[in-house]
């Protein structure tokens, strides 16, 4: 079990992270802790600390990996760890990777404890310490028995100065600037894990061994990951190295541009035959015109005749005046007037 816990202020870590200790018998390897007792004991390591601190300067990030990776040699890391408050931002966590590498102990899990930034204020503006035994207490989620005084000793609770809004807010924003980029890096190694950070000690110590007895599970699949990331790097190597142009592949692209003549060439040549059809073609349409032509004048013709056709019309009614001469038929009736005149 080598985990990395990563949570905001006030996001209890710390809490988690001994339970987890008295659970699986892991030592928890917090760099405050590490920075103090290295000062205290006045090692190498904690002179160069201590002389970076009196000078108002940060403590570097080499100085602090030296005091882990002592840590890492002591015999009770054997079976893992439970790193706290380490690594804070990118350059830290490749450098604590490459370490870790080198010991032949990668990590194998990086969990936040996720929790919204007011539950967050309102956890460390309500924070409380007991000055004797340094218990820790919080007046809005776990108050003391009596206002003040500590449940185990009886000794005063502390109230920390920087513990104000103003102060947690600019804390979070910087944590927020640093941590997401940070969240990110593991998770493109697939090692990242997010558990709620709300509800009660007990539940979220659960989530935590969730997914901590996951784990070797979680690791096989890693190592598929890494795999089929280790193929994809591959095939973009091999992609790149195809793309750059080599002195063999830029003979190559000459004889595709003869290749590309000698088809132009054919294509002429086709393009000629397919003219010379067409135009024959153009010529067989020309004597389907001259046709017309001669359709044209059988359609004169008739008109012609059937002109005539109205002139023998006109011949019909002249017929018809003759008949009308045949009128003095009426010469027969005087005829049956003299019968008459006989009775």
């Amino acid at each position: 079990m080598r985990i990395v816990l990563i949570g905001a202020p006030g996001s209890g870590k710390g809490t988690q992270a001994k339970k987890l200790v008295s659970r699986y018998g892991v030592p928890q390897i917090s760099t405050g802790d590490l920075l103090r007792a290295a000062v205290a004991a006045e090692t190498p390591l904690g002179l160069q600390a201590k002389a970076a601190m009196d000078a108002g300067q940060l403590v570097s990030d080499q100085i602090v990996l030296d005091m882990i990776e002592e840590r890492m040699a002591e015999p009770d890391t054997e079976k893992g760890f439970i790193l706290d408050g380490f690594p804070r931002n990118i350059p830290q966590a490749q450098a604590l990777d490459a370490m870790l590498d080198k010991l032949g102990r990668p990590l194998k899990a990086a969990i936040l404890i996720d929790v919204d930034f007011d539950l967050l204020i309102q956890r460390i503006a309500g924070r409380r310490t007991c000055s004797s035994c340094g218990q820790m207490y919080n007046i809005y989620t776990s108050p003391p028995k009596m206002d003040g005084l500590c449940d185990v000793c009886g000794g005063k609770l502390h109230h920390r100065v920087d513990d104000n809004e103003d102060t947690i807010t600019n804390r979070l924003r910087v944590y927020e600037a640093q941590t997401v980029p940070l969240i990110n890096y593991y998770k493109a190694q697939g090692r990242q894990y997010i558990i709620d950070g709300t509800g009660t000690l007990g539940d979220i110590f659960q989530r935590l061994c969730n997914i901590i007895d996951g784990l070797p599970t979680r690791e096989s699949l890693e190592s598929a990951r890494k795999a089929a990331r280790f193929e994809q790097t591959i095939q973009e190597m091999v992609e790149k190295a195809e793309a750059k142009p080599s002195p063999d592949k830029q003979a190559t692209p000459v004889a595709k541009k003869e290749t590309r003549i000698m088809t132009a060439k054919k294509r002429t040549a086709t393009s000629k035959k397919a003219a010379s059809k067409k135009s024959a073609a153009k010529k067989k349409i020309a004597k389907k015109t001259a046709t017309k032509k001669k359709v044209a004048n059988k359609k004169k013709t008739v008109k012609k005749k059937v002109a005539v056709k109205k002139s023998a019309a006109k011949k019909k009614k002249a017929i018809k005046k003759k008949a009308a001469v045949k009128k003095p038929m009426k010469k027969k009736v005087a005829t049956k007037k003299k019968t008459a005149k006989k009775k």
